[in-house]
């Protein structure tokens, strides 16, 4: 079961244009897409969970169309948005058994099954009697998971699920994302490159509404070889680079700055062969230096 978005738009009432024309084929597994604050990421998150309609454009989940069959699709569909509130003086053993209730899981011991492995599978059984109020950031990520992924999804949508976590929390949460996708199409979008080069099989980059590349991203960075350099130098011969060269990010290193360039060639005296990485994919699809295309999947094969 695949997801099929086409030209999509959206123009709020204040002139904002949010989303111009988007279109993405996204397979099982997990596909990220990425892009800065302000890109358009959450609008299309809040349309495929049947929570805001574009101005047109369809979008179909298999055979059911997200946009007119909203009851179905929600539910076969777990979202994560960016935001969600827990009530702080509750277990999460019994919100979530709460929600389980809501989901439509009336019989008490089909519930406490559920809820349990749910609790398993995020990790937070051992701690399944605490407060939510004491959750650590990470801990409220996980739990969110497990609301959303009550009643089997096959649509998980998660919106920046890792800001604010600490890199011991982060690792825990992709790891987790890591499995469901492995049965399910899990989207997850997001500004932070390194979630999307550790987890992701696909991914697009989108930028003020509009998709820039959907690419594998091992592919993306292969095409890329033999066209990214870096140079170390000092923090003051950075101005007279930027004029001539196509810089695409610096950072410091050991108090010197490392400038890594695109281009097609050797760009002068004391650069050297860089091996690209999904930050370079990034930073020359937002330059305008790669995209504008579409890789499509390999067809599903059906035993």
């Amino acid at each position: 079961m695949q997801l099929s978005i086409r030209n999509i738009s959206k123009t709020y009432p204040n002139g904002v244009r949010a989303l111009n024309d988007v279109s993405l084929t996204i397979p099982p597994g997990m596909f990220g897409l990425l892009g800065p604050n302000g890109a358009g990421k959450s609008t299309l998150m809040r349309m495929i969970a049947t929570l805001q309609d574009p101005d047109g454009g369809s979008i179909q989940l298999g055979e059911l169309d997200v946009l007119r069959q909203k009851d179905e699709i929600r539910k076969t569909l777990g979202y994560l948005p960016q935001e969600f509130g827990v009530y702080p003086k509750v277990s999460a053993e019994e919100l979530l058994d709460h929600f389980a209730l809501l989901k439509g899981i009336a019989e008490r011991r089909a519930r406490r099954e559920v809820v349990e492995a749910l609790l398993r599978q995020t990790n937070l059984w051992e701690v399944r009697k605490q407060k939510l109020g004491g959750y650590s950031g990470g801990m409220k990520q996980r739990f969110g998971v497990a609301v959303a992924l009550l009643g089997n999804p096959k649509l998980l949508i998660v919106d920046e699920p890792t800001a604010g976590l600490d890199p011991a929390e982060r690792v825990r949460f992709l790891n987790l994302l890591s499995e469901i996708g492995e049965n399910s199409v899990v989207l997850l979008s997001t500004h932070i490159v390194e979630d999307v080069s550790e987890l992701c099989t696909r991914m697009a980059i989108i930028d003020r509404g509009e998709i820039l590349l959907e690419a594998e991203p091992l592919r993306a960075m292969n095409d890329l070889r033999g066209r990214i350099w870096r140079r170390v130098m000092s923090k003051g011969e950075l101005p007279a680079l930027e004029p001539e060269h196509a810089v695409l990010s610096t950072k410091l290193l050991a108090g010197r700055t490392v400038a890594r360039v695109h281009s097609d060639a050797a760009p002068g005296p004391g650069f050297e062969a860089a091996e690209p990485d999904l930050e370079d994919v990034y930073f020359s699809a937002m330059a305008g230096r790669i995209g504008r295309r579409r890789e499509q999947p390999e067809p599903a094969v059906t035993p």
